[in-house]
């Protein structure tokens, strides 16, 4: 019995093997899109951990494990207990950590005290040497001896010998080969030590050395084995402190194991302390493994936020395409079932068709998904894949879990509607036919209505939540992850295909009912097919309108995020290179200042003008102090190597003052219009005419100034208004000729500012040093510019690329997953839109051959039913793509701008806007008119194969 299953089984995979293979590309591609993202998390992980690990270079190594045992007073140590601690740090910890030790060692010490000489004639005993008589796990192992030997491991004439650091001697007065008393605390015990040998640590970057060199210093050290035996076992004495310090390589830790490995050390504490009491960890890397895992967990979930609105089309195509296969055999069903076929049975077939398509999904779309981790470590921008140096990304076994998952889901979205179709009699089949033209249940019970209530309520959360960031200042970072910015809209899109199906037959009729007497016979017949078979056509037009729709989204979500990050950087920047040089200069006392105008003296209400106050008489001016600076040449800038263009541009603050009421502090920049125009940042549409317009309004004389658009609103100012502005006890005079709401690298909500131009500034003021902002060829290098300062003489103090800022931001695991997880979402919404328009169309068509033959036989020509099967494909897809497109855009308007958050001010620069880019468009178009031409080919090979002899014959329709 069970081998017939299996030869029906195949049989009927074989009779319908491109739906099988169309559904087999779907379940693989559920699997590597799922499968892709821990497999990218993974790797991120990788590459975080490292460059987190790159960020200890000095100090004590971020995988330190220090676990210390600290004898309370003088109580007696149980040395048993204290062995069993030892063996459980050495053994049991690592193996439940699961990762190599670079360096491990157990510093055991006395309580410390102070020396006392045995022979006085030998060592001046009026020095204080307090020191510990420590034992340190392998001392041999990390040390060079620079004089004398390594201490035995005997006691001779009851005198331990003992190790010291080469400097200890010098600083503690003695030599090799002196002898001491190490008092044992109020027992009144001494032990005899004998200094026997120096050294220094063979490499002092060694975690080995983790406490430090200083802790060195004042250390006796002995063999760790004669401390054991001859102290702790015969002589009965304690340990103060015992420290079990590892150095554990971290390079390849797995997110998988992560939750165990802060498991183990966080009850580390708990079980130390049931073994012996006072012992704990003193330095732990937990808190750097929650950062991994946090980091990890909240960049998994966002890609998966990101990625399940495709994942869910997917499904969706999957439900249509077994939709479709189950039509197509539903007779077969309804005949199985007639001779004796159980459900269960017939159940069953389509299950274990669905479990042989997963198995092999599963091996195909892991190695995939494998692949499509890699593509979206190497994104850097939205459908921009770079050659940088790839992820190493480790398989690991929960990736399958995730493959198994998809595979569970994808099974449901094919098996599911095979069950009601095994349940298909004939006369049920019959009495389902003809009850074909009753609305869907998703439209009686007006499911399209409530996702639209749906959409709406997580419209107005979205609302809330930024005026929450908004009088919060919170950043992304801080609030949790929405996940309706990413649900909703694809929740929209669908929501509003099938308003889009609801109202369509509608169309169709109101059509058909104005032309009944005017439209052609095929334009008639294919209205009339339309109307009365508006159901069959619902999978096919709602997966167009839900791809299309987010991969329109997807890609402007991509684009808008991608762009506004660019340009605040840009902003921020102001140019692409910006040089600080150092200036050299002298401080001159009471600097003879150029002359400039003088204001009028006030006048009295009486019309005189006042006379000095006694207390302003014989007063001498204060003295002051100014530094008088050297400019370096500037024209050098202009020939630097890669060089296009350059500018001085001048940053300082001072005090605005208009009609004899101060404005308060502010940012004033000097430029040279000419030259700032070449090199500064522009974005047009934040002006409300061409920046150009306003620079050439600095240059029509030399006292103009610009003024940001909060300060004039706040105090009314007009242009060819006068305005002082005051450095260093200097007041200079400006006259307003333009106002504008932004400037390269100015912030108005932080402090106003003012532009003027640079050599009016330094005629009336002493020489300030200024920036020089540099317009350099994109492949150009700074360090040629700067070897050629050098060469001049001219050393630079600070150096701005914004390039390098821009790679920064492009190499980030998150940015490049969020983009790639993008960009190959659009892609497979392409993909699924054009092999689910082809095959539906393929298998549509061959289900109306008989329609086709009856239609040929009552005198339509090949023409016409061509013409009519060709607006019966742009009324059904046309539509479908031009309403896909046209919703992607507007959840597109509506939802995007939720991206935005509220940061610190000088982020939220320049205003947030969407972006829709020309090329995605193109990339769409051309996928839309291939589809049509594919669509229109499938139609013509139809038509043109079709025999009436042999497409009307007895028999039904399959």
């Amino acid at each position: 019995m069970k081998l017939l299953l299996l030869r029906l089984l195949f049989r009927k995979m074989w009779n319908n093997r491109l739906m099988t293979l169309s559904t087999l590309v779907g379940i693989v591609v559920a699997v590597a899109f799922t499968t892709s993202i821990p497999l990218y998390s993974s790797g991120s992980l990788k590459r975080l951990i490292t460059d987190t690990l790159q960020q200890y270079s000095e100090g004590i190594p971020p995988g330190s494990l220090w676990i210390r045992f600290q004898a309370a007073g003088n109580t007696a140590v149980d040395i048993k207990a204290l062995n069993t601690v030892s063996t459980f740090i050495g053994e049991e910890v690592p193996a439940r950590i699961g990762y190599p030790i670079d360096v491990t060692v157990r510093t055991t010490s006395l309580a410390g005290t102070r020396l006392v000489v045995v022979d006085p004639e030998k060592v001046d005993e009026n020095v204080t040497r307090k020191m510990n008589l420590v034992a340190m796990s392998r001392i041999n192992d990390y040390t060079k001896l620079t004089s004398g030997a390594y201490p035995k491991e005997t006691v001779k004439n009851k005198t331990l010998e003992v190790l010291v650091h080469e400097d200890v001697p010098f600083r503690n007065a003695f030599r090799l080969g002196d002898e001491f008393y190490y008092p044992l605390g109020k027992s009144g015990q001494r032990l005899k030590v004998k200094v026997v040998g120096t050294y220094v640590p063979k490499d002092e970057r060694s975690p080995y050395w983790a406490e430090g060199q200083d802790a060195l210093l004042n250390r006796l050290i002995m063999p760790e084995k004669l401390m054991y035996d001859e102290l702790f076992v015969k002589r009965k004495l304690s340990p103060q402190t015992v420290d079990w310090y590892s150095s554990y390589d971290l390079r390849t830790v797995q997110r998988q194991d992560l939750a165990d490995m802060i498991q183990t050390i966080t009850r580390l504490d708990i079980e130390l302390y049931q073994l012996l009491e006072g012992t704990k960890v003193n330095i732990s890397f937990l808190k750097l493994l929650e950062q991994f895992r946090t980091q990890s967990t909240q960049l998994q979930l966002l890609l998966f936020m990101l990625a399940a609105p495709v994942l869910a089309m997917v499904y969706y195509y999957l439900f249509m395409n077994a939709k479709q296969a189950l039509t197509r055999q539903q007779s077969d069903i309804a005949v199985l079932r007639s001779r004796g076929a159980k459900t269960m049975q017939i159940s069953m077939l389509f299950l274990l068709e669905g479990i042989l398509m997963g198995i092999l999904a599963v091996a195909i779309g892991t190695v995939l998904g494998w692949y499509m981790a890699l593509s979206i470590g190497s994104t850097s921008e939205f459908l921009t894949f770079v050659n940088r140096k790839s992820l190493s990304i480790p398989f690991s076994w929960d990736v399958l879990l995730y493959a198994l998952g998809a595979v569970v889901f994808a099974i449901g979205s094919s098996v599911i509607p095979a069950i009601s179709y095994a349940r298909t009699s004939i006369v049920s089949l019959k009495r389902n036919q003809a009850r074909s033209d009753r609305a869907p249940l998703w439209q009686r019970f007006g499911f399209d209505f409530i996702l639209l209530a749906v959409v709406s309520y997580g419209y107005v959360l979205m609302q809330e939540r930024q005026a929450v960031t908004e009088q919060t200042g919170l950043t992304a970072d801080q609030l949790q992850v929405q996940p309706t910015l990413f649900f909703v809209p694809a929740v929209a899109i669908f929501a509003l295909g099938l308003v889009c199906l609801r109202v369509f037959p509608w169309v169709l009729r109101f059509i058909q009912w104005i032309g009944k007497t005017w439209l052609p016979l095929p334009m008639y017949i294919t209205f009339t097919q339309l109307s009365r078979s508006t159901k069959s056509y619902h999978p096919i037009m709602l997966l167009l309108m839900l791809t299309l729709g987010l991969g329109v989204y997807n890609a402007s979500a991509a684009r808008t995020m991608d762009q506004n990050a660019i340009e605040r950087t840009l902003y921020r920047f102001g140019s692409t290179v910006i040089f600080q040089t150092e200036w050299e200069g002298r401080i001159a006392s009471n600097p003879t200042p150029r002359k400039a105008p003088t204001a009028p003296k006030p006048k009295t209400p009486g019309g005189n003008t006042p006379s000095p106050t006694p207390t302003d008489k014989g007063k001498a001016p204060p003295k002051t102090s100014t530094i008088l600076y050297l400019e370096p040449p500037f024209e050098l800038y202009r020939t630097l190597p890669g060089v296009q263009h350059a500018a001085r541009v001048l940053n300082m603050r001072g005090n605005a003052s208009y009609a004899g009421k101060s404005i308060g502090q502010g940012t004033l920049m000097g430029i040279d219009n000419q030259d700032f125009a070449k090199v500064a940042w522009w974005r047009n549409d934040l002006y409300a005419y061409h920046p150009y317009v306003f620079l050439n309004q600095l240059g029509l004389f030399e006292q103009a100034l610009l003024v940001s658009k909060n300060v004039a609103d706040q105090y009314q100012l007009k242009l060819g208004d006068p305005i002082n502005m005051s450095f260093q006890g200097k007041v200079v005079e400006f006259i307003l000729v333009g106002i504008v709401p932004y400037w390269p690298t100015q912030y108005p909500e932080v402090s106003p500012f003012y532009i003027a131009n640079l050599d009016y500034i330094y005629d009336q003021m002493p020489l300030t040093p200024y920036e020089v902002w540099l317009q350099v060829d994109p492949k150009a290098k700074v360090k040629p510019m700067l070897d050629e300062l050098q060469k001049k003489g001219i050393q630079v103090a600070t150096i701005k690329d914004v390039r390098n800022e821009l790679i920064t931001q492009r190499n980030q695991p998150s940015r490049g997953g969020v983009f790639g997880i993008l960009s190959l979402a659009f892609i497979v919404s392409i993909l699924v839109s054009l092999f689910g328009y082809v095959m539906y169309w393929f298998f549509q068509l061959s289900n109306r051959v008989v329609q086709f033959g009856v239609l040929r036989a009552m005198g339509l020509t090949r023409g016409e039913l061509t013409s009519m099967l060709f607006v019966e494909q742009l009324l059904t897809a046309g539509l479908s793509i031009g309403a896909g497109v046209l919703f992607g855009r507007l959840a597109s308007n509506l939802f995007l701008p939720f991206l935005q958050t509220v940061q610190a001010a000088d982020n939220a620069i320049p205003p947030f806007r969407i972006v829709f880019d020309a090329e995605d468009n193109v990339r769409l178009f051309a996928v839309v008119v291939f589809m049509m031409v594919l669509g229109g080919g499938i139609l013509l090979t139809h038509i043109r194969k079709l025999r009436v002899h042999q497409a009307i014959k007895l028999g039904e329709e399959r």
